[in-house]
Protein backbone atom coordinates (compact mmCIF):
# COMPACT_ATOMS: atom_id res chain seq x y z
CA UNK A 1 0.00 0.00 0.00
CA UNK A 2 2.32 2.74 -1.15
CA UNK A 3 0.77 6.11 -1.45
CA UNK A 4 3.43 7.57 -3.82
CA UNK A 5 4.62 10.29 -4.45
CA UNK A 6 4.02 13.68 -2.57
CA UNK A 7 2.07 12.66 -0.18
CA UNK A 8 4.10 12.85 3.36
CA UNK A 9 2.89 16.87 3.41
CA UNK A 10 -0.64 16.39 1.57
CA UNK A 11 0.39 18.16 -1.00
CA UNK A 12 2.67 20.75 -2.84
CA UNK A 13 0.82 23.90 0.24
CA UNK A 14 1.32 21.31 2.81
CA UNK A 15 3.88 22.31 5.87
CA UNK A 16 5.70 18.99 7.71
CA UNK A 17 5.62 20.80 10.29
CA UNK A 18 2.07 18.86 10.96
CA UNK A 19 3.89 15.56 11.24
CA UNK A 20 5.43 14.00 14.28
CA UNK A 21 8.27 11.68 13.22
CA UNK A 22 7.16 8.03 12.93
CA UNK A 23 9.30 5.27 15.43
CA UNK A 24 11.93 3.78 13.92
CA UNK A 25 12.08 0.00 15.10
CA UNK A 26 12.19 -3.26 13.96
CA UNK A 27 9.06 -4.90 14.37
CA UNK A 28 10.18 -8.38 14.48
CA UNK A 29 12.86 -8.02 17.39
CA UNK A 30 9.73 -6.78 19.45
CA UNK A 31 8.67 -9.16 21.76
CA UNK A 32 5.18 -10.80 22.13
CA UNK A 33 2.99 -9.39 24.92
CA UNK A 34 0.41 -12.03 24.12
CA UNK A 35 -1.18 -14.60 21.71
CA UNK A 36 -4.75 -14.75 21.83
CA UNK A 37 -5.26 -18.58 22.01
CA UNK A 38 -8.29 -18.23 24.01
CA UNK A 39 -10.14 -17.05 21.00
CA UNK A 40 -11.88 -19.18 18.44
CA UNK A 41 -11.21 -19.65 14.94
CA UNK A 42 -13.27 -18.89 12.49
CA UNK A 43 -15.49 -22.00 11.35
CA UNK A 44 -14.12 -24.01 8.48
CA UNK A 45 -17.45 -23.29 6.84
CA UNK A 46 -17.67 -19.37 7.47
CA UNK A 47 -14.60 -19.02 4.73
CA UNK A 48 -15.83 -20.65 2.03
CA UNK A 49 -17.37 -17.34 -0.80
CA UNK A 50 -21.41 -18.63 -0.30
CA UNK A 51 -20.77 -17.79 2.80
CA UNK A 52 -18.16 -14.65 2.84
CA UNK A 53 -21.24 -13.30 0.65
CA UNK A 54 -23.66 -13.49 3.15
CA UNK A 55 -21.69 -12.40 5.95
CA UNK A 56 -21.08 -8.84 4.41
CA UNK A 57 -24.14 -8.64 2.70
CA UNK A 58 -26.00 -9.39 6.37
CA UNK A 59 -23.11 -8.77 9.11
CA UNK A 60 -24.26 -9.35 12.14
CA UNK A 61 -23.59 -6.94 15.19
CA UNK A 62 -20.04 -6.42 15.50
CA UNK A 63 -17.16 -3.75 16.42
CA UNK A 64 -13.78 -3.68 15.04
CA UNK A 65 -11.14 -4.03 17.11
CA UNK A 66 -8.53 -1.12 15.97
CA UNK A 67 -8.96 1.22 13.63
CA UNK A 68 -6.03 3.29 13.84
CA UNK A 69 -2.07 3.29 14.01
CA UNK A 70 -0.66 4.30 17.59
CA UNK A 71 2.47 5.23 16.49
CA UNK A 72 2.50 8.85 15.41
CA UNK A 73 0.42 11.96 16.01
CA UNK A 74 -0.68 13.26 12.80
CA UNK A 75 -1.73 16.54 13.25
CA UNK A 76 -3.01 17.49 9.41
CA UNK A 77 -5.73 16.22 7.90
CA UNK A 78 -5.47 12.96 6.64
CA UNK A 79 -5.97 11.83 2.53
CA UNK A 80 -8.35 9.15 1.23
CA UNK A 81 -6.81 5.73 0.02
CA UNK A 82 -8.00 1.96 -0.82
CA UNK A 83 -6.82 -0.98 -0.38
CA UNK A 84 -7.92 -4.17 -1.84
CA UNK A 85 -8.62 -7.49 0.56
CA UNK A 86 -8.53 -9.72 -2.34
CA UNK A 87 -9.59 -13.22 -1.13
CA UNK A 88 -8.92 -15.71 -3.67
CA UNK A 89 -11.86 -18.56 -4.24
CA UNK A 90 -9.61 -21.34 -4.86
CA UNK A 91 -11.19 -25.13 -4.78
CA UNK A 92 -9.05 -26.14 -2.58
CA UNK A 93 -9.78 -23.55 0.11
CA UNK A 94 -10.09 -19.43 0.18
CA UNK A 95 -6.66 -17.28 0.49
CA UNK A 96 -5.40 -13.72 0.97
CA UNK A 97 -3.54 -12.13 -1.92
CA UNK A 98 -0.65 -10.00 -0.62
CA UNK A 99 2.13 -8.50 -1.74
CA UNK A 100 5.74 -7.34 -0.21
CA UNK A 101 6.59 -3.87 -0.81
CA UNK A 102 9.61 -3.07 -2.50
CA UNK A 103 12.63 -1.28 -0.03
CA UNK A 104 12.88 2.49 -1.54
CA UNK A 105 9.43 3.37 -1.58
CA UNK A 106 8.62 6.43 0.83
CA UNK A 107 6.23 5.05 2.57
CA UNK A 108 5.65 1.16 3.93
CA UNK A 109 9.17 0.30 2.31
CA UNK A 110 9.84 -3.84 2.43
CA UNK A 111 6.37 -4.29 4.41
CA UNK A 112 3.52 -6.52 3.73
CA UNK A 113 0.61 -5.35 2.40
CA UNK A 114 -2.68 -5.44 0.23
CA UNK A 115 -2.65 -4.00 -2.94
CA UNK A 116 -3.76 0.02 -2.78
CA UNK A 117 -3.34 3.56 -2.57
CA UNK A 118 -4.58 6.93 -2.69
CA UNK A 119 -7.90 7.42 -4.09
CA UNK A 120 -6.99 9.71 -7.25
CA UNK A 121 -9.12 12.57 -8.37
CA UNK A 122 -10.49 10.59 -11.57
CA UNK A 123 -11.73 7.50 -9.26
CA UNK A 124 -15.83 7.38 -8.70
CA UNK A 125 -15.43 5.64 -5.09
CA UNK A 126 -12.73 4.26 -2.64
CA UNK A 127 -13.79 1.00 -4.59
CA UNK A 128 -12.80 2.05 -7.88
CA UNK A 129 -9.50 3.22 -6.27
CA UNK A 130 -8.70 -0.40 -4.90
CA UNK A 131 -9.33 -1.68 -7.99
CA UNK A 132 -7.16 0.45 -10.49
CA UNK A 133 -4.43 0.30 -7.77
CA UNK A 134 -4.81 -3.95 -7.93
CA UNK A 135 -4.45 -3.84 -11.46
CA UNK A 136 -1.42 -1.23 -11.86
CA UNK A 137 0.50 -2.95 -8.64
CA UNK A 138 -0.27 -6.75 -9.26
CA UNK A 139 -2.10 -7.28 -12.69
CA UNK A 140 -5.01 -8.20 -11.10
CA UNK A 141 -7.93 -7.34 -13.45
CA UNK A 142 -11.46 -5.52 -12.22
CA UNK A 143 -13.24 -8.30 -14.21
CA UNK A 144 -11.64 -11.15 -11.98
CA UNK A 145 -13.10 -9.64 -8.44
CA UNK A 146 -16.50 -9.46 -7.48
CA UNK A 147 -16.41 -6.48 -4.47
CA UNK A 148 -18.45 -8.27 -1.60
CA UNK A 149 -18.46 -5.89 0.93
CA UNK A 150 -16.03 -3.08 3.14
CA UNK A 151 -14.23 -3.09 6.62
CA UNK A 152 -14.16 -0.39 8.54
CA UNK A 153 -11.61 2.91 7.66
CA UNK A 154 -8.28 2.44 8.99
CA UNK A 155 -5.99 5.36 10.29
CA UNK A 156 -2.71 4.54 9.37
CA UNK A 157 0.15 6.37 11.25
CA UNK A 158 1.43 8.03 7.84
CA UNK A 159 -1.74 9.90 7.79
CA UNK A 160 -3.81 8.06 5.37
CA UNK A 161 -7.92 7.07 5.43
CA UNK A 162 -8.05 3.60 4.40
CA UNK A 163 -11.09 2.28 3.04
CA UNK A 164 -10.66 -2.13 2.93
CA UNK A 165 -12.55 -3.19 -0.04
CA UNK A 166 -12.91 -6.96 0.44
CA UNK A 167 -12.97 -8.76 -2.62
CA UNK A 168 -13.40 -12.83 -3.70
CA UNK A 169 -11.21 -12.94 -6.48
CA UNK A 170 -11.18 -15.60 -9.54
CA UNK A 171 -8.23 -18.38 -9.15
CA UNK A 172 -5.68 -18.55 -11.91
CA UNK A 173 -4.54 -15.53 -12.72
CA UNK A 174 -0.69 -14.93 -13.39
CA UNK A 175 0.60 -11.61 -11.27
CA UNK A 176 1.77 -9.02 -12.73
CA UNK A 177 3.71 -7.17 -10.19
CA UNK A 178 5.10 -3.48 -10.48
CA UNK A 179 8.67 -3.65 -10.01
CA UNK A 180 8.89 -0.34 -8.68
CA UNK A 181 6.38 -1.21 -6.23
CA UNK A 182 6.02 -4.72 -5.88
CA UNK A 183 8.67 -7.31 -4.77
CA UNK A 184 6.46 -10.50 -4.38
CA UNK A 185 3.11 -11.27 -4.62
CA UNK A 186 2.24 -14.42 -2.09
CA UNK A 187 -1.10 -16.29 -0.88
CA UNK A 188 -1.59 -16.65 2.88
CA UNK A 189 -4.93 -19.38 3.41
CA UNK A 190 -7.62 -17.21 5.59
CA UNK A 191 -7.80 -20.14 7.53
CA UNK A 192 -4.41 -19.42 9.12
CA UNK A 193 -5.05 -15.69 9.22
CA UNK A 194 -8.58 -16.31 10.58
CA UNK A 195 -6.98 -18.35 13.80
CA UNK A 196 -6.56 -16.28 16.69
CA UNK A 197 -3.69 -18.32 17.79
CA UNK A 198 -1.89 -16.66 14.96
CA UNK A 199 -2.20 -13.42 16.21
CA UNK A 200 0.99 -11.79 18.30
CA UNK A 201 0.67 -8.67 20.22
CA UNK A 202 3.56 -7.50 20.59
CA UNK A 203 5.01 -4.61 22.44
CA UNK A 204 7.38 -1.11 21.54
CA UNK A 205 8.12 1.23 24.54
CA UNK A 206 8.74 4.33 22.82
CA UNK A 207 9.31 8.03 24.45
CA UNK A 208 5.37 8.70 24.71
CA UNK A 209 4.91 5.04 26.26
CA UNK A 210 4.36 1.34 25.64
CA UNK A 211 2.61 0.63 22.68
CA UNK A 212 0.94 -2.66 21.05
CA UNK A 213 0.47 -3.77 17.65
CA UNK A 214 -0.73 -7.20 15.77
CA UNK A 215 1.60 -9.50 13.72
CA UNK A 216 1.03 -12.69 11.90
CA UNK A 217 4.01 -13.98 11.13
CA UNK A 218 3.97 -16.44 8.15
CA UNK A 219 5.91 -19.32 7.23
CA UNK A 220 4.78 -21.18 3.94
CA UNK A 221 5.41 -25.09 3.73
CA UNK A 222 9.06 -25.72 2.89
CA UNK A 223 9.89 -22.27 2.95
CA UNK A 224 13.15 -20.97 4.72
CA UNK A 225 11.79 -17.24 5.28
CA UNK A 226 8.69 -16.49 6.93
CA UNK A 227 6.35 -13.49 5.75
CA UNK A 228 5.87 -10.76 8.57
CA UNK A 229 2.18 -9.43 8.73
CA UNK A 230 2.28 -6.38 10.90
CA UNK A 231 0.80 -3.10 11.73
CA UNK A 232 -2.12 -1.73 9.54
CA UNK A 233 -2.54 -5.03 7.65
CA UNK A 234 -2.65 -6.76 10.57
CA UNK A 235 -5.32 -4.62 12.31
CA UNK A 236 -7.18 -5.13 9.10
CA UNK A 237 -7.38 -8.87 9.36
CA UNK A 238 -7.77 -8.72 13.26
CA UNK A 239 -11.12 -6.67 11.82
CA UNK A 240 -12.03 -8.93 9.53
CA UNK A 241 -11.56 -11.89 12.26
CA UNK A 242 -13.78 -10.16 14.45
CA UNK A 243 -16.36 -9.84 11.50
CA UNK A 244 -16.29 -13.60 10.44
CA UNK A 245 -16.15 -14.65 13.96
CA UNK A 246 -19.27 -12.70 15.59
Amino acid sequence: MDMKSNVRAGGPAASTDAWAPLPHFDPRQMPIAAIDDALPAVRPERLAPDALRGRFARPPSWQPEQTSDRFRIDLAAPRDAAVLVPIVAHASGTTVLLTQRTLHLRHHSGQVAFPGGRVEAGDPSPVDAALREAREEVGLEPSRVEVIGRLPVYLTGTGFRVTPVVGLVVPGFDPRPDPHEVAQVFEVPLAFLMDPRHHQRRSVRLAAGERTFFAMPYRPPGAADEHFIWGATAAMLRNLYRLLAA
